[in-house]
């Protein structure tokens, strides 16, 4: 089996080529990035690449054709990955996020892959009130990096596969510790706040409902996608993933941090006012779908690996979301020094 792997480099994809060596020791894997955060390594011990049997570099807005030859299986990751880079860069998630994520889809049918699996994000349900969200229920996606992941399903949907296999996991938000640590998600914010200054300051008011997932359930979730067959489930998924137990306010996860790492105080805003982001998500479909693929890592091992690893950092920067954690840093550092345009190309 040829894998082929884009944003491999990232958050999810360093832990993802890992995992995807020791359960498909024969598969040949390959890894198409830009390297925008290849040098943001973090407590690790190796780099992540060494999994990979090739290492290509990029932009996924230019990407050949001729990356697809011979491949069975392409896992589209890479992305403009979070909220604050999309309101920043909003011209540029629709291009990267959307438009390249369409062409890679067309160009892969067309190549002959067997099984194409797009990131795609709960995020989509936005505003959400009532019951948690099921695949068919409306999307009310509220950011730019919402709204790309739900023009791209919607283009998907349209699509002629061939005979091209599509999985569109719509996974919860991302959490837990990889090679590239990401401290601008809400749980891995909360844990090094905790460690930095033992108080964790909740920006909203902490009533909104996150789904969350540890980044090593992602990478169970993707292997499921890549073997997954058309009789399970249909030629296109949409699927959310994640655990119903893993839905939580955000007040509840920073409580939990606090109970977990001691001396930790939590303060909340009463006065902000509410976060419009707040959904419950539904993933009894993919219960359905993927019995043997199911969350197996708790809420309070997501924790301790994250303090472990922090520990191992020495992580002290209570000044951490001005830092080069925080994926929007790194860009704009990148065009501060002249390293890249506005546009996020390489210069």
């Amino acid at each position: 089996m040829r894998i082929l792997i884009t944003g491999n480099m990232g958050y999810i994809g360093s832990v993802l080529t890992a995992y995807l060596r020791t359960k498909k020791p024969d598969a040949e894997i390959l890894g198409f990035d830009a390297g925008l955060f290849g040098h943001c390594l973090t407590d690790a011990a190796e780099m992540p690449e060494r999994h990979v049997d090739a290492q290509y570099f990029g932009d996924v807005r230019e990407f050949p054709p001729a990356r697809l030859e011979n491949v069975d299986v392409v896992v589209h990751l890479a992305a403009i990955s979070n909220d604050p880079m999309g309101n920043r860069f909003e011209a540029v998630t629709d291009e990267v996020n959307h438009k390249a994520s369409i062409r890679i889809a067309e160009l892969a049918r067309d190549r002959g892959v067997r099984s194409f699996v797009f990131a795609s994000s709960c995020s989509m349900y936005g505003a959400a009130e009532g019951g948690p969200r099921k695949e068919t229920d409306c999307l009310r996606p509220l950011t730019a990096y919402a709204r790309s992941k739900a023009a791209t399903e919607e283009d998907l949907a349209q699509m002629d596969f061939g005979g091209m296999v599509v999985t569109a996991l719509r996974f919860a938000t991302a959490c837990g510790m990889s090679p590239r640590l990401r401290l601008d998600l809400v749980l891995n914010d909360f844990v090094a706040c905790a460690l930095a200054a033992n108080e964790i300051s909740v920006l909203s008011d902490g009533s909104p409902w996150r789904p969350l997932i540890d980044v090593k359930d992602m990478a169970r979730a993707i292997e499921w996608a890549i073997q997954r067959e058309s009789t399970n489930g249909g030629q296109l998924v949409r699927v959310n993933v994640g655990s119903d137990s893993w839905n939580y306010q955000v007040k509840e996860l920073a409580n939990t941090v606090a109970d977990l790492i001691r001396g930790t105080r939590v303060s909340v805003n009463e006065d902000a006012p509410p976060d419009k982001r707040s959904y419950k998500v539904d993933f009894a479909l993919y219960r359905l779908l993927a019995p043997k693929h199911q969350p197996g890592v708790s809420l309070e091992q997501s924790i301790l690996e994250l303090k472990g690893g922090l520990e191992n950092m020495n992580f002290q920067d209570a000044s951490f979301r001005h830092s080069q954690f925080m994926r929007l840093k790194v860009l704009e550092s990148h065009m501060a020094k002249g390293r890249i345009d506005e546009k996020l190309s390489w210069l």
